[in-house]
């Protein structure tokens, strides 16, 4: 039996914000592409007793009752695929989860560092797994979690899109391009480092049978496929699970001459590569090496992102006031002052509070004049995240000895023309913005490769893409 070129999967795309599940129809011998958006919901911290937590019995709820919305529109819909943010992990024992999962800027982090960097120094672990220095990676968090005993009672650990597609399916499986983010993946070999493993003290026995994209989860359990209403035999895809590895399959570039920033919460700022960079300059300069779909190296260094904006404007608001964030950015375009360009990787912004306050603290140490209004905060963010995406840019080019001659934003920061023109600007270099639903766009077309409604490799994909959603250029000013 022929199977048909045309059909539509479900994208449930995670962020640290919200949530959404989007339908995607693909027609592979027209060439067409399209997104239904189903549904959108919150997600974000919650502070128990305990710490920083990520509330995942209610984001549950809150993505089985979109993917039954997808049904209800689409009963036709042949799988699902699950991407979310990377590192964050649930902890199980049998089918019975061991408390909601911890959020990344928990404080715990911090003595998770020194725990396994007492073990393990840092340019060791860089040779092995290739992965920047950041706080919250995951074999920090496992550290402090061994520390805490509760490690010693699981029997399965999986990152929040694999445990989405364990309650789902019941298969316990672990997702190749998230699991790069974990620093516990061989950098060469794609595969758990055991040795790594048994030298953090960590147990061996947690962590699951790898899958890559494109690979089955299995069919929805008949619960699950009842509370849905979906038919049976609808089954769970494994997509690029890390949200950035569904992102770059939709980058509309070619590789071999484009840098790419998908900004979100985060900026994730590089190149895609055929094999990973591990030098010592790449070390210095904390350049990742991630999994990408394909095989492909997602080389690349994270800047704090929108973050900045979302959490000031978030404390601004605290008190009642409402903000309208397109008339911020046109005021911030307004601008005519010169603004502070502050440090957009220093710590300090990391954690939730008063960023506007911390802005001004680090222009005070610097003796320089800070932001005095909204408008000005938020010019002064753009612009810091502009010259922090031109330098990563400049920096991955130099390190991987890709010759880049165009930039793509895409992600909810290809909206911001304010950032897309100072990046531009700042980097000398054409900017090309959209699209901005690239995860789920990525995510839709991994399915689809695998259901058989698209073919080729991931330029094919891009074409499809750039066919659907062409980019707006913004050209460099002097």
């Amino acid at each position: 039996m022929t199977r048909s070129s045309a059909g539509s999967v479900a994208a449930v795309d995670l962020g640290a914000t919200s949530g959404r599940v989007i339908l995607g129809h693909v027609d592979g011998r027209a060439g067409t592409l399209a997104l239904d958006h189903v549904a959108r919901f919150p997600n974000g911290p919650v502070r128990l007793a305990s710490g920083l937590h990520w509330d995942f019995t209610g984001l549950t709820r809150d993505l089985n009752a979109g993917l039954a919305e997808a049904f209800r529109r689409e009963p036709g819909v042949s799988s699902i695929g699950v991407d979310s943010w990377a590192v964050d992990y649930g902890l199980l024992r049998g089918d019975r989860m061991l408390g909601e999962p911890f959020h990344y800027r928990d404080s715990r982090n911090d003595r998770g560092v020194a725990a396994v960097h007492e073990l393990v120094p840092f340019d060791e672990l860089y040779r092995r797994n290739g992965l920047q220095f950041l706080p919250f990676n995951t074999l920090y968090q496992l550290a402090a979690e061994r520390e805490s005993g509760w490690l010693g009672f699981a029997d399965s650990l999986l990152l929040v899109p694999d445990l989405v597609g364990f309650q789902l399916t019941g298969a316990r499986l672990a997702e190749r391009t998230n699991a790069s983010t974990t620093g516990l993946l061989g950098v060469a070999s794609g595969e758990w480092d055991d040795e790594l493993i048994e030298q953090l003290g960590l147990p061996a026995s947690v962590f699951a049978p790898l899958v890559s994209p494109g690979e089955r989860f299995g069919p929805l359990r008949a619960p699950v496929a009842a509370e849905l209403g979906a038919p049976s035999g609808v089954e769970v895809v494994a997509v690029g699970s890390h949200d950035t590895a569904s992102a770059v399959v939709a980058v509309p570039m070619r590789a071999e001459s484009a840098a790419y920033i998908s900004c979100g919460t985060w900026g994730l700022v590089g190149v895609e590569l055929e094999q990973p960079v591990t030098t010592d300059a790449a070390r210095e300069a904390n350049f990742t090496n991630e999994g990408g779909v394909d095989g492909r190296v997602r080389f690349l260094h994270n800047v704090m992102g929108l973050w900045l904006l979302s959490e000031s404007v978030r404390w601004w608001e605290r008190d009642g006031d409402r903000i309208d964030l397109s008339e911020l950015l046109a005021a911030a375009a307004s601008v005519t002052v010169p603004v502070a360009v502050f440090d957009a990787d220093d710590p300090r912004f990391l954690a939730p509070g008063d960023l506007p306050g911390r802005i001004a603290e680090w222009c005070a140490e610097r003796g320089l004049a800070a932001p005095a209004s909204r408008a000005e905060f938020a010019r002064s963010i753009v612009e810091s995240l502009a010259e922090a995406f031109a330098t990563t840019v400049r920096t991955a080019s130099i390190l991987s000895g890709v010759d880049v001659l165009t930039i793509h934003v895409v992600g909810g920061g290809a909206l911001n023309e304010l950032l897309c023109q100072r990046t531009a600007d700042r980097s000398g270099l054409p900017v090309l913005a959209g699209p901005v639903e690239a995860t789920a766009i990525g995510n839709v077309l991994v399915q689809a490769r695998a259901q058989g409604f698209a073919k080729g490799d991931l330029e094919s994909l891009r074409g499809l893409v750039t066919r659907a959603f062409p980019p707006l250029r913004y050209e460099p000013r002097t």
